[in-house]
């Protein structure tokens, strides 16, 4: 029987209502064997999400607050067993919990407990083994995941149980410290956990019906996208497309396991589908999807002759190297160069790299634009179809939006425009009035 693995989300698992629709999923289906929840999210009874408020533990782990703040964790945790009159006694895992925060066990070791904590609650609920993710994803002193131990380690803990739930978010270091992931790591964990199972399907369960072409909170009902593949994902994550983690492919691409985002709270909608790559007739469309965000800065540097000077933009790089200055992209024309960093990664060292680069590479200006929003418009179907990018220029200029940066990737799978913050959203709503008026 085909195997599938399932992780659910925080709003998925925020309540004892949403356990119980995440059991019905699991059980209407035997072909899922493994699952892999997170930390409880929002709810309309609460307003925070129980990672945020073990992070605030891990900051006063030394003050009363730490006691104070834990108590309304302790609060939620038990209602929820008490609403699934479950046969579970928490309290000493709790206890465990609170004291090794206490003891200044670290933000890492903090941020993890609340998908253990729901961890052992769901496999007490579905009847599923716990497999604890510290004992098999490896992380190196570096902090970067070991993806070749991680996999043997995983698939040999899972060769062992025919189902099990396996905490999202979170691994263990070689001093055997706990270590997580960035923010909303537990779609990585499903996708190692999927691979490791060789998993016909990777179902990741949110409290949207699949992946939407943009941001709803700027476009009213924009279109549910039914298949998209692998890289067009990875643009659109990357962008700021936040359904999945943008790492979370690259465990299951390695397997050509398919993703399947689902709705928990509409469990008969199909979704999307993540996949290898898109058959031809796929492309219904010009675009796949549009995503943007706020926040970069795009260095312009002229100096004539530009094409001639061979070691150029490595002087610009080795500079932005030095300075551990990460590069979004690298727009260029024959005497011109720009480099686009985001704010973060250029904040408190501007005025040094500047210097820098006045230094290095002579140029005969240097122009800064700052306040920039990058958006990007993705799609494999692009390429076959005439036109896409005049009309999404002509939506932004009848928009009023003046365009400072144009980049396309080399394989024309996206079409990067920058503006200004300000017309960041203006922008998003005209490229996708007038790009989804086909298909």
């Amino acid at each position: 029987m085909p195997v599938k693995v399932a992780k659910f989300g925080g709003s998925s698992l925020a309540t004892a209502p949403q356990f119980e629709k995440v059991a019905s999923i699991v059980k209407s289906d035997p072909e899922i064997h493994y699952v892999v929840p997170s930390a409880p999210g929002k709810a309309p009874e609460f307003p925070d999400k129980i990672t945020d408020m073990l992070y605030t533990c891990a900051y006063s782990y030394n003050t009363h607050a730490c006691e104070e703040v834990f108590a309304q964790i302790e609060k939620r945790y038990l209602s929820i067993i008490r609403d699934l009159q479950l046969d579970l006694d928490l309290n000493p895992y709790l206890h465990t919990v609170l004291r090794n925060i206490k003891a200044g066990y670290g933000d890492h070791y903090a941020a993890s407990r609340g998908e253990y904590l729901n961890g052992v609650i769901l496999a007490k609920y579905l009847g599923f083994d716990f497999i604890d993710p510290a004992d098999c994803i490896a992380f190196d002193e570096n902090g970067q995941l070991d993806e070749a131990l991680t996999h043997a380690q995983t698939k040999a803990l899972l060769a062992g149980s025919d189902y099990a739930v396996i905490p999202g978010f979170y691994g263990s270091d070689s001093r055997g410290a706990v270590r997580t992931f960035s923010r909303g790591g537990s779609d990585i964990t499903g996708a190692i956990v999927a691979r490791a199972a060789g998993a016909s399907v990777y179902e990741n369960w949110t409290d949207v019906s699949g992946f939407l072409m943009t941001d709803p909170r700027i476009v009213d009902h924009p279109k549910t996208i039914k298949c998209i593949s692998y890289s067009e994902l990875r643009e659109l994550s990357y962008m700021g497309a936040s359904v999945l983690h943008d790492e979370a492919i690259f465990p299951v691409r390695v397997a050509g396991i398919p993703i399947n985002i689902r709705n928990t709270n509409d469990p008969s909608h199909p979704g999307t589908m993540i996949l290898p790559s898109l058959p031809e007739e796929a492309y219904d469309g010009p675009v796949t999807g549009i995503a943007g965000k706020k926040g970069f800065t795009s260095i312009q540097m002229e100096r004539s002759k530009m094409n001639n000077e061979v070691g150029f933009a490595r002087k610009v790089l080795q500079v932005l190297e030095d300075e551990n200055v990460s590069l979004e992209h690298m727009p260029t024309g024959i005497d011109t160069l720009s480099v686009v960093v985001a704010n973060s990664q250029i904040e408190g060292k501007l005025d040094r790299v500047l210097k820098k680069l006045q230094l290095a590479c002579n140029p005969d200006s240097i122009e800064v634009f700052s306040d920039m929003a990058l958006i990007a418009t993705v799609g494999h179907g692009m390429i076959r179809r005439v036109g896409i990018s005049a009309k999404l220029f002509s939506a932004l200029a009848d928009a009023g939006v003046n365009v400072r940066l144009i980049d396309q990737g080399s394989s024309e799978l996206n079409i990067i425009v920058g503006v200004q913050n300000d017309d960041f959203e203006v922008a998003m709503r005209a490229i996708y009035a007038s790009l989804t008026k086909e298909g």
